[in-house]
């Protein structure tokens, strides 16, 4: 049986190796690839360096270094699993691999650039194990997640697993605007609240059940009527708007705001058995406006309170909304910007519509005036037409 010595001659011997200052004076042209243990990346590593321990190299490595053409440069601590790296990488198709002499060590001695990453904490990466799988999130992609801020529009039915879902994922900053108490009659739907909470605010209750969910997150809770004259101070700063509230003047004024602040809106909506969800992305797709130029007449558009809706579609519609706003945050896939994504419960049947920005729409079009943030309620009564 051969030595450990003699297997790690026969690896040098089938690769090239190269002296860190020579990767250092080409740090443009070399991928970097750091197979120490994590424990050993948290101490410090190359600029840039993407992170797969030696021992899931196999499993791993192809889908964090996709060009199998691009040079490789591979280091360990002192050289000598990156030498077996090295040669892994060239049995898995990469056809231009080096290992780096001396590794990290001798490179910090020789006064080379490194840096400290940031890194995931344990309880983090066992926490969100399953995301850190995925080559399109990953560690870089959940440190964006837990550095996003989500502003919910409602504690309610589609709040309630939009926010749960949302929080779960690690979505760092979630802040929850409503101004209603617990009521026994939201039950049904409203999964962020229970029966010990009835009477209580609403956005307490949420925070409770969020905080206790992930202790990593930060809740941020406005117990306030969302109007035109504290809208844009509460949605600066977030990342995302998830839109759940139930009335065309809030959806009207919620539409100009995040115009102004170029803030993407993931609008949902239900009725009954029935359920929209659709992302406003600001002069990039169509915007509210687009889709509903004037609100219908109230006898035509009653709310949940006034004509029902089945328990469990809240939260199909809502995780939806979840998925959009973490695909936007990602940019991942295709979001649902310019389509309507509609939902019937009752045969279980998804439509998607195109929605197209409207040239003449007076709040996002080239030739649109001034956006001026205003109350709409007036608007949006019985027999009266929205003038914009």
């Amino acid at each position: 049986m051969a030595t450990p010595r003699e297997l790690l001659n026969a690896a040098k011997a089938e690769i090239r190796e190269i002296d860190g200052p020579d990767v250092a004076a080409r740090l443009d042209h070399y991928q970097l690839l750091d197979v120490r243990e994590p424990d050993e990346y948290e101490q410090g590593a190359l600029p840039g360096a993407v992170h797969v321990p030696r021992g899931q190299l196999e499993f791993s490595v192809e889908s964090r270094l996709t060009d199998k053409n691009a040079p490789v440069a591979v280091y360990c601590a002192g050289g000598v699993r990156s030498a077996f790296a090295a040669r892994t990488l060239q049995e898995l198709g990469y056809t231009d691999v080096v290992s780096v002499i001396g590794g990290f060590n001798k490179w910090k001695d020789d006064g080379l650039p490194w840096t400290t990453p940031r890194t995931l904490t344990s309880d983090q990466r066992n926490r969100y194990q399953r995301h850190l799988l995925l080559p399109e999130v990953g560690e870089k992609g959940q440190q964006a997640l837990l550095d996003a801020k989500v502003l919910l529009l409602g504690a309610g039915g589609l709040g309630s697993p939009a926010a749960l879902y949302l929080a779960a994922a690690g979505v760092g900053t979630l802040g929850i605007i409503d101004m209603d108490v617990v009521d026994a009659s939201n039950l049904q739907r409203q999964i962020l609240h229970n029966m010990d909470r009835i009477g209580e605010r609403k956005v307490d209750s949420a925070k409770k059940t969020l905080t206790a969910m992930n202790p990593d997150i930060n809740v941020i809770t406005y117990d306030t009527r969302l109007g035109a004259d504290n809208i844009l101070s509460i949605i600066d700063g977030y990342d995302v708007i998830v839109d759940g509230t139930d009335n065309f003047p809030t959806r009207y004024l919620v539409n100009d705001a995040a115009l102004l602040k170029r803030i993407p809106v993931v609008h949902g909506s239900i009725f009954r058995f029935e359920g929209q969800v659709t992302v406003f992305d600001p002069y990039v797709g169509p915007c509210y406006r687009c889709m509903i130029p004037e609100p219908p007449p109230a006898e035509l558009a009653p709310s949940c309170a006034e004509a029902g809706v089945l328990g469990v579609l809240p939260g199909i519609v809502g995780s939806i909304q979840a998925l959009e706003t973490i695909k936007m945050l990602l940019k991942l896939g295709d979001p649902l910007v310019g389509r309507l994504l509609s939902f019937d419960a009752l045969d279980e049947s998804f439509r998607t519509f195109k929605v197209r920005r409207d040239p003449s729409c007076p709040a996002c079009s080239d030739n649109a005036g001034e956006i001026v943030i205003a109350e709409y309620d007036e608007y949006c009564m019985p027999h009266a037409v929205l003038k914009a």
